[in-house]
């Protein structure tokens, strides 16, 4: 055997026990003897990917897609890498060519309906999913994904269908239990509480199971009316999430400060980016950040690019610190230093090639909110919106909506109380941006877009640049997918339901009025 083949064998043997900084050391003198070689650049691209290298990842798995493009397992971790580097439109390109080679095994299938599904490709990720679950048959997984991906592209009937099949596999199949739950609204008539219920007695000692069944008997009891009860398992839902959670309210609060104390003052950077394709509409998760990026994208001119958290990740990289930017002594002067107008470039470039194909483009990463400063000094002509919505109804709309909990952007809504104190700060950081950033940000609330929609959506249109167009009214006929939490809502006309939703929970939520009402805020509604 040649010293080349010996480490090749070497590399192979390290890639399968997952070794992955073994495998980049042996790619190290294998790669200039082997630069034709495409399974080399597919384990060396796999290495970097699983090392969350992303630009290298890239590189080796785009070669070992040229060299060997009829390989279908190439082509699909191209696909996944560039996913997972949110290039939605790459992705979804490269997971249609994966397609056309005809993969025949679920595990890549499978994989190309979580690349699909990413890239927001719902109706192509059900059918990558479908024909997974036709080849593996008995994997609960297989029908669950369908079902996700059914639900997304609007499908409801579908999906529910998926999920039943799902949980006749695996009755401990938790997620299913909730995802069956939020499907659509309970009835008496068809409602599965005391299945919950049963399955809650036998499992109480499982988290996973407590924090799933929890959620979905929250949910099922307030579709019926049953508020107290509902309540209750929302408490003891999110009891079980902070479980595994260790979030501190101190970094929160010295996060909201630092960007108050990184613009101080109204001030001008020269050399900014002149691009005038960014909306970025943000604002408290369940405040109505969907339904607006919805009644933008029903404008011919304006893609919804998705949640991108893109910017945040330009500012840190911008930033060029190996600490956090909120433990800077003087982050102020530190702004002083900044490249803007490569931040704002840096920004744009990494939105590609997702975006650049309409005039405009929406970002919808809900909390951007943080970012306002560094985005209006970056992107000069970009727009800002920040959904405003009662300050007891948004509270409530993220301590009853089970977040990803492995996304720390989230970790406050597991408790009630952190929840109110999270929106004192916003509160007070949009007080801060509207002071520094006059008439750049529109501060809409949710409550006047429900009461009077044409007029604000009109007011909509003209902060952000665009001209009227009529669909913007008829935004639930915009068939464009969803991927978040208002999936099923904003395939709805607009409605007033869950205004003064709080109003159900006025004795169970009145320590949360006292905190907010101690720091000057009162509900509207």
């Amino acid at each position: 055997m040649t010293y080349p083949e010996q480490l090749y064998a070497q590399l192979v043997a390290a890639f399968n026990r997952r070794d992955w900084p073994r495998v980049l050391a042996l790619a190290s003198p294998l790669l200039p003897l082997a630069t034709q070689h495409a399974g080399v650049h597919y384990l060396v691209g796999i290495a970097h990917l699983e090392q969350r290298d992303l630009l290298h990842s890239l590189q080796h798995l785009r070669r070992a897609t040229e060299l060997d493009p009829a390989r279908v397992e190439f082509a699909a971790n191209y696909a996944r890498a560039l996913a997972t580097a949110r290039q939605g439109s790459a992705a979804k390109a490269a997971a249609d060519r994966a397609m056309a080679l005809g993969p025949n095994d679920a595990r890549t299938l499978d994989l190309l309906g979580n690349v699909y599904a990413e890239s927001l490709a719902h109706t192509a990720a059900a059918d990558a999913f479908r024909q997974a679950a036709s080849l593996d048959p008995v994997q609960p997984s297989r029908r669950y994904n369908l079902a996700t991906a059914l639900a997304h592209a609007g499908d409801s009937l579908g999906a529910e269908r998926e999920i039943e099949t799902c949980l006749a596999m695996d009755p401990q199949f938790w997620r299913a239990h909730l995802a069956l739950s939020n499907l659509r609204k309970q009835t008496l008539a068809g409602q599965h509480v005391p299945r919950l219920q049963a399955l809650l007695a036998q499992h109480a000692s499982n988290r996973e199971a407590r924090l799933c069944l929890h959620f979905a008997l929250a949910k099922e009891h307030e579709d019926l009316g049953e508020y107290p009860q509902a309540f209750t398992h929302y408490m003891q839902g999110n009891a079980a999430g902070r479980e595994t959670i260790d979030y501190s309210p101190e970094q929160d609060a010295a996060i909201f400060t630092t960007m108050e104390h990184t613009f101080p003052e109204p001030t001008s950077f020269a050399h900014a980016e002149p691009s005038t394709e960014p909306i970025f509409v943000f604002g408290l998760p369940r405040s109505g950040t969907t339904l607006v990026e919805r009644i933008l994208s029903s404008h011919p001119d304006v893609h919804a690019a998705g949640e991108l958290q893109n910017f945040g990740m330009a500012v840190r990289r911008a930033w060029n610190s190996s600490a956090p930017f909120w433990l800077d002594p003087d982050p102020a002067a530190h702004t002083r230093g900044l490249d803007w107008r490569r931040l704002g470039s840096d920004y744009l470039a990494s939105t590609r090639p997702g975006t650049g194909h309409t005039p405009r483009f929406v970002d919808k990463f809900p909390f951007n909110f943080l970012y306002a400063g560094f985005i209006a000094h970056a992107l000069p002509n970009a727009k800002l919106v920040c959904l405003r919505r009662d300050p007891l109804d948004t509270c409530l709309g993220n301590f009853r909506q089970l977040f990803a909990e492995k996304l720390p952007y989230y970790h406050h809504t597991f408790d009630l109380l952190d929840t109110g104190r999270y929106y004192i700060l916003f509160d007070r950081l949009m007080a801060h941006w509207r002071k520094l950033l006059p008439g750049r940000i529109l501060e809409l609330r949710y409550e006047a877009l429900v009461e009077n929609q044409e007029a604000e959506t009109r007011h909509l249109l003209e902060h952000c640049g665009l001209g009227w167009h009529d669909a913007c009214l008829r935004f639930e006929r915009n068939a464009a997918p969803v991927a978040t939490a208002s999936s099923l809502q904003v395939r709805q006309p607009m409605f007033r339901s869950s205004v003064g939703r709080w109003h159900h929970y006025e004795h169970e939520l009145e320590p949360l009025r006292i905190l907010l009402r101690a720091a000057g805020i009162e509900s509207t509604v």
